[in-house]
């Protein structure tokens, strides 16, 4: 019967199963008696009598072996194997012998077609970590196998067979899996040093830390040429003649790619063959360049800490407490102290580190201790002022924090002057705000930003307005509307200025009336400069306000009537001037025509004298006419200039006109002559009126008189 007969014989035939359920220790007999009592002649393998030699005794040394091995034969690699494989193959071993791979393995019927073909061919075969996925009664499952495959030959030296050599990788696979996922979430790079080499196996995490690339060769030289200059030394392969060369170092790398400068740490341990007494090296590496920056920066905060420590004019000190049976904080020691420390307390350094608060300071308050424990106790920080009368009666303010489990940190600065100033502020205070009470004006005070804080009781009985009401910028609600502008103005420059600020206002009284006052302001400068605090009043000069306003109403009443009266001097000087100017002309004026006229009539004497002479001789005649004319002329102006020099003063009276003018009938009459007619016409509807009729009689006549000599002799 051909092998394919027998094979397909075997469905019909059920065959043998080895005992899975036989406990691996002494399995090895139990698998060869089975071997054994198989009839192997429906089998591809044919009866085991017919055996190859090379089978058998190979058979003979897998069975005996306690690793897990296998015997593929023939072209179908009909499957025997031994205990150890079948621990491997779990439930699914009971199936393999008589069958060939490909139904044993189905699943990894590729491959093992592949490896017969191969090995078969004459090759061996070898696999490390080959990942597959198998059945073994639970279902599928990832395993990782060393697989080794070599031909067996037989008795012409032709393979026929093929024998396995599995080892199951899986865990180890599995553990570095993890520890890859470990070093690349840590960034720790592992590796495995063999100095008579100068090789390394390294991790990829181990390339990244170095900055190499994933296919480069490394040695420990490359290693080496890869390091900073001044850190060669505490390298491996320059401490190899010590116990362990790779103890903790760390040192710095310069980047092959960008140059960059790099640190990295490193720590490993020897491992010597026991056998060749050879040494190697397993360690591991890791970048701590950001921790080294993080420690330069640390270093500098530190230095610039310690500077700022030593320099601060605060005193400064850490402390850790100490605690009772119970818990209770009863004292604590003092850890660090600054200078400022000895000059804040008096205390010396040197004495005062490491000593409990109650030795370094006998009579300290409890209260003071308890205070520090539940800053302590409860991690909340804390700023106090504290008077300790064992430092001399000083007074400190302190500011203090936890700063560890069991220890806090304190600034402090010595306040004694500070507060003997308070003191003397608030007593200074207490008298101001008494002085205060006492004044009719309204007095008070308002910060440095000029909202004001404090009133005495006056400016709330005028106003009627509480102290909430008024604090602030409330003040501005009594202030008259019309007012508020110029007030809050002068107000603005006055604080900008540090000047006294001083304004006159209307403030309402409680009863709805406006009253003016007057404001005045002073800043208080303290020594240091800028303004500390205002003090202000309100003078009440509504009377005074009303005063001058009646004043003003009078003196305006009093300048209109110098003013009247001024203007009537003006005016009666001017006429005394006039009358007096005209008094003189009147006098010169008489005086020349007195003169004149006496000229006039010697010269009318001669010319009527010549007169009489030339009678007869018309021409002479009428020389002398013309002569007499002129005189007769001058007279006429000898007489205006003797009734202009008898000017005297106007006597008005009520007079009728038209009796007046006719009164006047003869004067005009005799003074014009007989050759002129007059006629004198007078309304009836005439009115009385205030003249002087001296004054009038002489107007009228002149009139007259210019009259005649217009008319020069006519009628």
């Amino acid at each position: 019967m051909s092998g394919i007969a027998r094979l397909l014989s075997m469905r019909e035939i059920k065959m043998p199963k080895l005992n899975a359920q036989a406990p691996s220790n002494g399995r090895r007999g139990d698998l060869a008696r089975s071997i054994d009592t198989i009839d192997w002649s429906f089998t591809g393998l044919g009866p085991r009598a017919a055996w190859p030699t090379v089978l058998e005794q190979t058979l003979s040394l897998v069975l005996s072996a306690g690793v897990p091995m296998a015997i593929l034969w023939g072209e179908d690699g009909w499957v025997l194997h031994n205990s150890a494989y079948a621990d491997f193959a779990g439930q699914r071993h009971s199936a393999f012998p008589g069958r060939p791979i490909s139904e044993a393995w189905p699943e990894l019927a590729a491959l093992n077609s592949r490896v017969v073909k191969v090995v078969l061919g004459g090759r061996t075969l070898s696999f490390r970590d080959r990942h597959a996925v198998i059945e073994r009664g639970a279902g599928p499952e990832d395993v990782w196998l060393n697989l080794d495959f070599s031909p067996l030959l037989d008795a012409n030296g032709i393979p026929a067979g093929v024998l396995v050599i599995l080892k199951d990788t899986t865990e180890r696979v599995r553990v570095e899996q993890r520890l890859e996922i470990a070093q690349q979430a840590g960034g720790v790079g592992t590796f495995e040093w063999f100095p008579a080499s100068g090789e390394l196996h390294v991790s990829q995490e181990y390339r990244k830390v170095w900055g190499l690339d994933p296919d480069i060769r490394i040695t420990d030289d490359l290693l080496i040429s890869l390091l900073h200059p001044d850190d060669r030394a505490v390298s491996g392969p320059a401490r190899l003649g010590q116990s362990n060369p790779l103890e903790y170092a760390e040192y710095r790398r310069i980047d092959p790619k960008t140059g960059d400068t790099r640190w990295i740490a490193r720590r490993g341990q020897v491992i010597s063959s026991e056998r060749s007494g050879r040494r190697r090296f397993v360690g591991i590496a890791f970048d701590i360049t950001d921790r080294k920056q993080a420690e330069v920066t640390l270093q500098k905060s530190e230095e610039r800490w310690r500077g700022l420590f030593e320099q601060m004019h605060e005193g400064f000190f850490t402390a850790e407490v100490v605690r009772d049976a119970e818990g209770r904080v009863i004292d604590f020691v003092f850890i660090d102290i600054n200078p400022a420390f000895e000059r804040q307390t008096g205390l010396i350094a040197a004495q005062t580190i490491g000593q409990p608060v109650r030795e370094a300071i006998p009579g300290v308050q409890d209260e003071l201790i308890a205070t520090y424990g539940e800053i302590v106790d409860t991690g909340q920080a804390r700023q106090f002022e504290v008077y300790i009368p064992a430092l001399g009666n000083r007074w400190y303010e302190a500011h203090a924090r936890k700063v560890g489990p069991e220890r806090f940190a304190a600034l402090f600065l010595d306040i004694t002057i500070r507060k003997a100033a308070e003191k003397r502020v608030f007593e200074s205070e207490e008298r101001f705000r008494t002085l205060s009470q006492s004044m009719p004006n309204h007095v008070w005070t308002a910060r440095s930003d000029g909202s004001l804080d404090w009133f005495n009781d006056q400016v709330f009985a005028y106003s009627g307005m509480s102290a909430e009401q008024l604090t602030g910028n409330g003040w501005a609600a009594m202030v008259h509307p019309d007012d508020i502008d110029i007030a809050a103005q002068e107000w603005t420059e006055a604080r900008a200025a540090a000047r006294q600020y001083q304004v006159e206002f209307r403030l309402r009284r409680h009863d709805g009336a406006y009253r003016w006052h007057i404001a005045r302001a002073v800043p208080i400068k303290p020594e240091g400069g800028g303004v500390a605090h205002w003090i202000g009043t309100n003078t009440d000069i509504h009377d005074q306000k009303e005063a001058e306003a009646a004043l003003e109403i009078s003196a305006a009443k009093l300048e209109a009537r110098v003013e009247e009266r001024t203007a009537q001097l003006l005016e009666m000087q001017n006429a005394l001037q006039q009358s007096q100017k005209m008094e003189t002309i009147g006098k010169l004026t008489g005086g020349v025509a007195h003169d004149f006229n006496n000229l006039l009539q010697v010269i009318s004497g001669n010319l009527n004298l010549l007169a009489k002479d030339v009678a007869g001789n018309e021409r002479a005649e009428r020389r002398v006419t013309n002569a007499l004319a002129g005189v007769i002329r001058g007279g006429k102006l000898a007489s205006q200039l003797l009734a202009f020099g008898r000017r005297q003063p106007l006597a008005p009276k009520v007079v009728h006109l038209g009796r007046l003018l006719t009164n006047m009938d003869d004067l005009l009459r005799r003074s014009i002559g007989e050759a002129i007619e007059i006629e004198t016409i007078v309304s009836g509807g005439l009115w009385n009126t205030s003249i002087d009729p001296t004054q009038m009689e002489n107007a009228v006549l002149n009139l007259a008189i210019n009259a005649r000599d217009a008319m020069d002799g006519a009628s």
